[in-house]
């Protein structure tokens, strides 16, 4: 094994498996998608420490973008019970590595980003490791994608204080959202929620604690306040 694929093996070893997952097809995603490729090259050799890692940084108009902890990313993920044949909306994708990983275990993904310098880099990202059923947009978060909609599964990469209604409209009928859901914008710690569609009605169940950073402009429209 070279480094990083030793790290990779290490991550999922002592971060993932023991933290309750067990998706086979997830944890061989894990195994093989590059996470030190969709990092800044400062934090290359923190690509598979048990944090996020910061991405792009602050402004004034928008929170720092991170990449989730890769445990917390996992068990979500495994939360969707994503199958082969599934089309899923991934919200909040900065460079990549979140659509890149869902790549390997659905169907199609739709990579939302709405900072370009992200979105381009997402593309970079994807392109270069010839993932042909991934594909990123530029567009607010909380706008969805209603072109290929509706979705089987829609993973949101970060904290909300709601999950918008605008996005669970999207989720086929039996679909599902998976988000950490905390009490006020801009918290990080939170719960994580798993949201069905029954019935053209999505509810909420939590599963487990979470923290995540914040995405950037989900805190209006609520379909649900905790």
């Amino acid at each position: 094994m070279t480094g990083y694929e030793a790290q990779r093996h290490a991550m999922v070893e002592s971060q993932i498996r023991p933290n309750e997952v067990t998706d086979t097809a997830l944890l061989g995603a894990l195994r093989t998608i590059p996470r030190e490729r969709f990092v800044p090259a400062a934090f290359k050799s923190f690509a598979y420490m048990d944090e996020g890692i910061e991405v792009f940084p602050a402004s004034e108009a928008a929170p720092a973008r991170f990449l989730l902890a890769p445990m917390v990313q996992a068990r979500l993920i495994q939360l969707a019970e994503i199958e082969p044949q599934d089309k899923v909306l991934d919200v909040g994708c900065t460079t990549g590595y979140s659509t890149a990983v869902l790549a390997e275990i659905a169907a199609s993904v739709v990579g939302l980003e709405p900072e370009p310098e992200l979105a381009k880099a997402a593309r970079a990202n994807l392109g270069g490791l010839k993932l042909t059923d991934a594909e990123i947009v530029s567009t607010d978060l909380k706008d969805g994608w209603a072109a290929q909609a509706p979705y089987d599964v829609i993973v949101l990469e970060g904290s909300v204080p709601e999950v918008p209604a605008s996005l669970l409209s999207q989720l086929k009928e039996g679909g599902r959202l998976v988000a950490v859901v905390t009490r006020a914008p801009n918290m990080r710690q939170g719960k994580a929620y798993l949201f069905t569609r029954v019935d053209g009605e999505a509810s909420g169940i939590v599963h487990f604690d979470a923290g995540a950073s914040p995405l950037p402009g989900l805190v209006s429209e609520p379909a649900f306040t905790f």
